[in-house]
């Protein structure tokens, strides 16, 4: 049986491109956000800033109004449970002010995280 590298080398190179594809996509994504949300700290009006949003606790910006649902919670915004808070954020907290009815496409969301993760380090 004869090897060729060549398809493994395409796709080990090919790796890195597919990464920055979705954090692309990501922030083509993360438009729709920023009718509520904002990347800078200061910036908390009609939604919190997401900036250092994955490890970060619930309705811990200061200076934002949260809901009583939201405060209320009591976990650490993970990659996981921000998923699931896209997918249905009624769902994950019931009662919470964002009107948002979720982002059902898995794809859609994991490149948004991504971006997010990136972006918010």
């Amino acid at each position: 049986m004869k090897f060729s590298a060549i398809p493994f080398v395409l796709m080990v190179f090919a790796l890195p491109a597919r990464a920055a594809d979705n954090k692309d996509r990501g922030k083509q994504l993360f438009e729709q956000c920023t009718a509520c949300h904002s990347l800078n700290a200061h910036n908390n009006d009609n939604g919190p800033s997401l900036e250092h949003l994955i490890g970060r606790h619930t309705a811990s910006v200061p200076d934002y109004t949260y809901s009583p649902a939201l405060k209320r919670a009591n976990f650490e915004w993970t990659v996981n449970k921000l998923d699931a808070f896209l997918t249905s954020p009624q769902n994950v907290v019931r009662g919470t002010k964002m009107p948002f009815a979720g982002m059902a496409d898995a794809r859609d969301r994991a490149d948004l995280i991504a971006y997010l993760e990136d972006i918010t380090r």
